[in-house]
């Protein structure tokens, strides 16, 4: 598969997201594409994907299976997972959803509405509709947000295989979930542009900053452990009573929450 001269933008005047991208894809390969955020990484998996057209040059020699799960599943669908997956099986003409639920972790959200799912679990939909069908192209972007450890650790080894039947693996990943796998071959989105990224040693550590996110105390447990959950350093306290004095900066606050009114705000930390 090969990208030449890619460039695109969204609209006809618009900025360019990305511009003169070449790229080589043997099968075999497993990829890992890194940038920061708003870099164009999940512009350049849609391309591969087919999913987007090149504003400029072409895409050649896609294998004729594809599997792309975006970084959002979109769950406003009136399935339950179970009828989800069966549909889609149908579309791609395989019998089932094969051994994905189970090895995804996932068995126990077969008869729940998509629409009742966390992001985490709807995540996991996502990845299990990919592979399907035994795809020649898997595109997977930010696949290792709000797993829990068991898929986590699955999803390489799932990489690895479908690299070792001849699949090409490409991955869009802030988290690092493929660090283990020695054979992946690490790109970066600079600049518009596709090039070799630095290795992980030399990578300059990113700037970090904390975000104070103040919800109900009743939601806050939960949206902390999905931002943990996504790699994020997230913390739960109390917030202060509106009219509380400004405190001076303090330690970063235990992670568990102290008791307080139920009905009360409490403020979610994210150091990132």
């Amino acid at each position: 598969m090969r990208l030449s001269n890619v460039s695109f933008r969204y609209m006809r005047r618009g900025p360019w997201v990305l511009r003169e991208v070449e790229l080589d894809l043997r099968p075999g390969e497993v990829v890992e594409i890194v940038g920061r955020n708003g870099a164009g990484k999940s512009t350049l998996l849609k391309l591969l994907a087919g999913a987007l057209r090149p504003t400029r040059g072409s895409v050649v020699d896609r294998p004729p299976v594809v599997g792309y799960a975006p970084d959002a599943f979109p769950t406003g669908q009136p399935f339950t997972v179970a009828a989800y997956l069966a549909a889609v099986a149908r579309i791609r003409g395989v019998a089932g959803p094969g051994p994905w639920p189970e090895r995804l972790g996932m068995t126990e959200l077969l008869d729940l509405p998509l629409g009742d799912l966390s992001k985490g679990s709807a995540h996991k939909v996502g990845l299990a509709q990919a592979l399907l069908a035994s795809p020649g192209l898997l595109i997977l972007d930010e696949p290792f947000a709000g797993l829990d450890a068991q898929t986590r650790a699955e999803l390489p080894v799932i990489a690895g295989e479908i690299a070792a039947a001849g699949g090409i693996v490409v991955v869009s990943d802030h988290q690092g979930g493929l660090r283990d796998l020695a054979s992946r071959r690490r790109l970066s989105v600079v600049d518009h542009r596709l090039a070799d990224a630095p290795p992980e040693a030399e990578e300059a550590r990113p700037r970090l900053s904390v975000v104070e996110i103040l919800v109900d105390s009743a939601e806050a447990p939960e949206l902390t452990a999905e931002l943990r959950a996504r790699g994020y350093d997230a913390h739960l306290r109390p917030a202060p009573p509106p009219d509380a004095p400004a405190e001076a900066d303090s330690p970063t606050p235990p992670d568990a929450p102290t008791a307080a009114d139920a009905t009360a705000p409490a403020t979610t930390e994210v150091h990132r």
